[in-house]
């Protein structure tokens, strides 16, 4: 599994009902439309996730996190996490890694006050 196909299955384990809205989850995995769109056809494919159109907009896809997608995430992340501690955490000394702790608490802080506003219903 690629980390953008990381990605898109974490930011779905995250959200409610783990599902989003295919533009959303674009933006929130810092990807185009375009991309995310041929990611989740592969992702649909080995049955990791489900599109379905929105019942609320009949012009937007929503994906979907399945039980299977959900299994792998979790297979997957304990490599995840230890290489993102190899390349980002370990490199950094004590003090560096506490001001990107306080760093990512006031990003996230003015991106989702009061929590997981940034997934909205559907991710809107």
């Amino acid at each position: 599994m690629s980390f953008y196909e990381y990605m898109v299955l974490a930011m779905l384990s995250h959200a409610p009902d783990e599902t989003l809205r295919l533009r959303n989850l674009a933006a929130l995995t810092n990807g185009s439309l375009s991309r995310v769109s041929q990611v989740a056809t592969r992702l649909e494919v080995r049955g990791w996730l489900k599109r379905r159109q929105d019942p609320e907009d009949g012009r937007t896809t929503l994906a979907t996190l399945t039980a299977a997608g959900r299994r792998k995430l979790a297979k997957a992340a304990p490599g995840h996490v230890a290489t993102v501690r190899r390349l980002v955490l370990d490199p950094l000394t004590k003090t560096q890694v506490r001001q990107l702790r306080d760093i990512n608490r006031r990003i996230r802080g003015a991106i989702e006050p009061g929590g997981r506003a940034i997934f909205g219903g559907h991710g809107s």
